[in-house]
């Protein structure tokens, strides 16, 4: 299963059980407030790109997971507020799929998991997760998006493979400071190094660019720069 941040009790999604539970979808994302970076797959690096800045994490195993950042300081996400809204065009389909949340069971069958503590789930007011003991409409979107999702991070995890592969990514050391001198390290973060990219050989960029992989590395050294858009809105918080 995935690192489940923001879930408290998981249990398997069970008709018989749940055939009442209803989901408010304007529940809002207070539960993601204090989380300041999520996974994000190769699919949506373009809209990523163009809201947070996307980095790499080492996870378990030793194996590398890209993450959108969603904050310079712990337990804070710049984009909720004190509402419960996300405050930009994109959403990263992690967040979205909650309170569902897909596990591995035994012999690989992908089972649907459910935050049973999820503030937006009741029994009064919202969308139905069943019709009789079949998924409903608004469930089966949610089945759909988490089959998607579950086959993309599979294809980013071979994409973090490459990368590694090749050598191209290192820690980064990069420095936010705002405008009263208050400096952030962002430690633990590796980035695609452009210097090793370009110096790489014709066929490893080939190769590259036939799996549909060097556009993924160019969007997320673009993100970059969305390092700033974090400082300013961290001090735009402060401020207030």
């Amino acid at each position: 299963m995935a690192d489940l941040i923001f879930y408290n009790k998981v249990v398997s999604l069970d008709s018989r059980i749940h055939h009442d539970l209803r989901v408010n979808p304007q529940g809002g994302y207070a539960f993601a407030a204090k989380t300041n970076s999520v996974p994000v797959v190769g699919i949506e690096f373009a809209d990523t790109s163009r809201e947070y800045p996307i980095a790499f994490v080492k996870a378990q195993g030793g194996v590398f997971l890209p993450v959108a950042l969603l904050g310079l300081r712990e337990d804070e996400n710049l984009f909720v507020d004190g509402e419960g809204r996300w405050d930009a065009r994109y959403i990263p389909a992690f967040v979205r799929r909650y309170p569902f949340v897909p596990a591995e069971a035994e012999q690989g069958e992908v089972v649907i998991c459910i935050d049973e503590a999820a503030a937006c789930l009741n029994r009064e007011e919202g969308e139905p997760l069943f019709a009789g003991d079949q998924p409903s409409a608004y469930l089966q979107n949610m089945l759909n998006l988490m089959r998607e999702y579950q086959a993309h991070a599979q294809r980013s995890q071979e994409f973090c493979k490459h990368l590694q592969e090749n050598d191209l990514l290192v820690e980064s050391n990069a420095q936010a400071q705002l405008p009263d001198g208050t400096a952030f390290n962002l430690s633990g973060l590796f980035v695609v190094d452009e210097k090793r990219l370009l110096a790489l050989d014709k066929e490893k960029v080939h190769a590259l660019f036939a799996q549909g992989e060097l556009g993924l590395i160019y969007a997320h050294l673009m993100s970059l720069g969305n390092l700033q858009r974090l400082v300013e809105k961290l001090g735009t918080r402060l401020q207030g």
